[in-house]
């Protein structure tokens, strides 16, 4: 792997560009999944993204890997009604694009099913070596973030914590929200020490969250 520490904000420029050279490559959409049955069999280590609704998971991996419109992305919480597994670096990493929860677009029993999904593929994935939780920066954590949390803790998969939106944010108001929210992590065992700051607008820490990612991508890449 990657010469990056696990627990620095800090990264060599080694790292971010091989970060950036493993995003810009190939990375394509091979499957959806609504039920347990409908998982794809896993092609290498896997990355989950979770979150509420509309905080801005398919516009991160969009930004991640350089494409407009490789995650579909929508102004309306809720589009997002499976778990979208995206091939990237051919079998070198798995993107997984997590179906929101908090807030649905569609009926309550649908919702439920594929947050039953969700919820019973953060346990039993074998491959999943982290998941990245988004959190809306202007808001910080909520319960439902906190109930993914504790069920991670649990299940012992890694999880780091991802503020987005950070330029619909002003400074002081998001060091308040990281510093509490590196309160909050600090009670759970499973929770990454180094909380990301980005903007899928912007670009602001893309190129980190790049690094860290691709750090756990096997040593050949």
């Amino acid at each position: 792997m990657a010469d990056l520490p696990a627990a620095t904000e800090e990264i060599a420029p080694a790292a971010l560009e091989r970060g950036r050279l493993l995003f810009v490559g190939s990375c394509e959409f091979f499957a959806g999944a609504m039920t347990m049955a409908q998982l794809p069999p896993a092609r290498g280590p896997e990355i989950a993204f979770a979150g509420r609704s509309n905080v801005g998971k398919s516009s991160l991996i969009n930004a991640l890997t350089g494409r407009k419109a490789l995650a579909r992305t929508s102004n309306t919480p809720g589009r997002t009604q499976q778990l979208n597994f995206f091939d990237l670096g051919n079998g070198t990493l798995t993107l997984v694009d997590l179906p929101g929860y908090g807030y649905s677009a569609v009926g309550k029993a649908k919702a439920a099913a594929w947050t039953e999904t969700t919820r019973a593929y953060l346990k039993g994935r074998p491959e999943l070596l982290r998941v990245c939780l988004l959190v809306d920066s202007r808001h910080g954590l909520k319960p439902g973030d906190e109930d993914i949390m504790t069920l991670l803790d649990k299940s012992a998969v890694v999880y780091q914590v991802v503020l987005t939106k950070a330029d619909k944010t002003g400074p002081a108001e998001l060091a308040r929200v990281k510093s509490a929210t590196a309160a909050a992590l600090s009670r759970h065992v499973a929770a990454h020490p180094v909380i990301r700051v980005t903007s899928s607008q912007t670009a602001s820490g893309i190129a980190e969250l790049r690094a860290e990612l691709a750090a756990l991508a096997p040593a050949t890449v």
